[in-house]
């Protein structure tokens, strides 16, 4: 129930923030419907105050958060003195079916969250992205801009281009905004960005659902009940659930600034003829640019290109191209404004793109044919194409209903293709240039897909228009295709509702203890060795105010150098133990070794063992061994060290075990049917590398369900060094 609490105490803070703001920026035309920006300007509003406060040195968000209340007041405040109370009240009772899918949605989101989960947590279906955004929001709430102690101000680690401090380079190359939001809001509501950073994703994709219904109505030209649809469908889509189960709050971010700019854009042209009416928009386009700019900066170079299509193609049949030009500097004076004020996120844009096309970002996402773009997916976490039959059948239909309703009403038809065609060509494009050259450009191209989807999506349901037609021939056609559509994303919906509720990444407890290693004076820099990069990245968020070295390329600023570090931070089933108070164990499955003693050694798995395995509900973690295992064993002494193997096992039946270490022989020992504690050695380990095999003259299992050849199971493995 938490969950439900949190959200909405988060969407209700966004509207404070964004009230009085998305009032005075909705020019007059469109003033009654100013309650559709007020999530976007509750975002914009939120980050540039915390970039305001990064510039002027404050020590994070926890020391101006509650201060920086006053400002959105004022701004209420501003509002209602210029329109009253009254009025706005009425004004947002009208929008009340497009709050109610907002909410919906909300819940629908959190859902998987409740039953999952019992403490508040962030989760992932796959992406290590939300360690690095709490890595940043935590940045933003607890340090200054010139603050450069511990993992901050190591520059041979953070290091990328021209930035090098890890305060920078938030602020000029990572995707500000997002970070900004998690530390402004939790220094509110008193969360921690690990306990916030899933539920503000989610935030963001219901937050968009009153821009979508703007962008299906205003620029589409739905009517009210087909474009509320339009945004419900957005709302519960595979394409964008798909970033809130990969936390991709700055992709959400970007999408919503992108439908505001073509609005506002498409809407400014319309305008023309009424001289400085095009004006007003300004504080619109101001905002959908600081969206981008602060999040998907590099994305700022082509949001332009729907509205851009749209108008030049009415400028040119129309022979209006001087009025093209006028058009252009309304447009774009904004934009310079907002370069101005956010200066740092246009200097960083060339050095990020420069890392797009140095590194191979992401991973393969397979491609989405059209009948994928309107909820028609075979397995939706993964956004699997569904059987090639039914991709052709369902491609050929909606695509030809598309086609007839486009050449009905060829005036919308042209904003619906201008808005769509452009970044389905894109996406296309960079499909094939994944698929030739064997990169990850697919994740490239969804990001592109995403980011457009909210005009892509009211363009692909354009048809909906003949639902408000009693007389049209098309009529049981669009409700027949609607109520297909509406059944596969609720199958979707379901779908992502099993995989968050047991999703394969979260905080668990245990990781989020490493963050007691910080109240240790004496732990100075740590080596973060922890195997696998979604624990390694949250220990890096938790352990900021640490000097922190990796073995390699974890992220961008977090680069592979020299292990420095006094300690080692070990996690993962292997646990290394050394006397008097030479190692520290911080939590069930992390611990920490001092380097420099003289008992100091490392451990890992070798050879004959089977990829390690959770339990999504307890976050236990346990590895299945093949015949004959192995661990190796690195000395980097010059004495030889005694150690004793203690391994928390499981087996299946009752099975004999025994260690050999080159010529030593350790006595067998019995496992129970079950779990149970094996205590083998001590072994002599001379200086350098050796091995410790696991025999046992039961042969290898199979169980019910497994095709695997099972030994022992092991839960943990302590090496216990006893002495030199």
């Amino acid at each position: 129930m938490v969950y439900f609490l949190v959200a909405l105490a988060l969407a209700l803070h966004v509207a404070f923030w964004g009230a009085g703001l998305a009032s005075l920026a909705m020019p007059r035309p469109w003033q009654r419907f100013w309650p559709i920006l007020v999530m976007p300007a509750g975002f914009a509003l939120q980050s540039a105050v915390v970039w305001a406060g990064a510039m002027a040195g404050l020590e994070g968000t926890r020391t101006y958060a509650w201060v920086s209340l006053l400002l959105p007041l004022a701004v209420l405040i501003v509002a209602w003195s210029r329109h009253g109370f009254i009025r706005p009240y009425g004004e947002l009772r009208r929008f009340g079916a497009v709050w109610a899918v907002t909410g919906i949605c909300l819940v629908f989101l959190v859902l998987p969250l409740v039953v999952g989960f019992r403490g508040l947590t962030t989760v992932s279906l796959g992406s290590c992205d939300a360690a690095d955004y709490a890595a940043g929001a935590r940045v933003l709430m607890e340090f200054a801009r010139t603050d450069r102690e511990g993992f901050l101000g190591l520059a041979e680690v953070v290091r990328v281009h021209s930035v090098d401090n890890f305060f920078d380079y938030w602020l000029r190359l990572n995707h500000f905004t997002p970070a900004a939001l998690i530390a402004l809001n939790g220094s509110v509501l008193d969360c921690a960005p690990h306990e916030l950073t899933t539920v503000l994703t989610m935030l963001l994709l219901a937050g968009s659902v009153p821009v979508v219904f703007w962008m299906a109505r205003a620029v589409i030209g739905l009517r009210g009940s087909s474009a509320v649809v339009v945004a419900l469908l957005y709302g519960m889509s595979p394409v964008t659930w798909y970033a809130v189960g990969h936390v991709a709050p700055a992709q959400l971010l970007a999408a919503l600034g992108i439908a505001l700019i073509t609005w506002s854009a498409i809407s400014v042209w319309r305008l023309r003829r009424r001289g400085a009416a095009g004006w007003r928009l300004s504080g619109v386009l101001a905002g959908g640019y600081w969206l981008i700019l602060g999040s998907y900066n590099f994305i700022l170079l082509v949001c332009l290109v729907p509205a851009v299509t749209y108008v030049g193609l009415m400028a040119v049949r129309r022979r209006e191209v001087p009025a093209f030009g006028r058009w252009a500097g309304m447009v774009l004076t904004p934009l310079l404004a907002v370069a101005g004020l956010f200066y740092g996120r246009i200097a960083g844009l060339l050095e990020r793109i420069t890392l797009l096309r140095t590194y191979d970002f992401g991973w393969r996402i397979p491609m989405l044919t059209p009948e994928g773009w309107l909820g028609f997916v075979g397995v939706a976490p993964a956004l699997g194409a569904m059987a090639p039959l039914w991709q052709v059948v369902l491609g050929v239909v909606f695509g030809t209903v598309v086609v007839i309703a486009l050449r009905s009403h060829m005036a919308i038809g042209w904003r619906a293709a201008s808005v769509a065609i452009p970044a389905l060509a894109g996406y296309g494009y960079l499909e094939a240039r994944g698929a030739l050259l064997g990169t990850n450009a697919s994740y490239d191209a969804y990001k592109l897909l995403a980011v457009f989807f909210p005009g892509i999506l009211a363009a692909s349901l354009i048809w909906l228009r003949w639902l408000g037609r009693k007389n049209s021939p098309w009529r049981g056609l669009a409700l027949v295709l609607l109520t297909l559509i509406l059944l596969a994303h609720l199958r979707s919906v379901s779908q992502f509702y099993h995989a968050l509720k047991s999703a394969p990444l979260r905080v668990t407890l245990a990781l989020r203890d490493v963050r007691k290693i910080e109240a240790m004076p004496d732990v100075t820099s740590l080596n973060l060795l922890i195997p696998d990069m979604w624990s390694r990245l949250w220990a890096n968020t938790f352990l900021l105010r640490k000097a922190q070295y990796f073995a390699t390329h974890t992220y961008e600023a977090r680069r592979n150098t020299e292990l420095k570090g006094e300690w080692d931070l070990v996690g993962g089933l292997i646990e290394v133990r050394l006397p008097a108070g030479e190692s520290r164990r911080v939590s069930s499955g992390y611990g920490v070794i001092r380097r420099a003693s003289p008992l100091y050694l490392r451990a890992a798995f070798g050879r004959g063992w089977h990829a390690e395995e959770e339990n999504p509900e307890t976050g236990e973690r346990w590895r299945w061994s093949q015949p004959e295992p192995e661990l190796t064993i690195d000395n980097p002494q010059s004495h030889a060290l005694r150690v004793r193997l203690v391994l928390d096992a499981q087996s299946v039946g009752p099975r004999e075990l025994a260690a050999h270490a080159g010529a030593q022989h350790a006595p067998a020992v019995l496992l129970p049917d079950g779990r149970a504690e094996a205590r083998l050695g001590p072994f002599v380990f001379p200086p350098g590398r050796s091995t410790i095999t696991l025999r046992s003259p039961q042969p290898s299992t199979r169980v019910p369900g497994d095709v695997r050849l099972l030994g022992i199971n092991v839960r943990r493995i302590q090496l216990e060094v006893l002495g030199p």
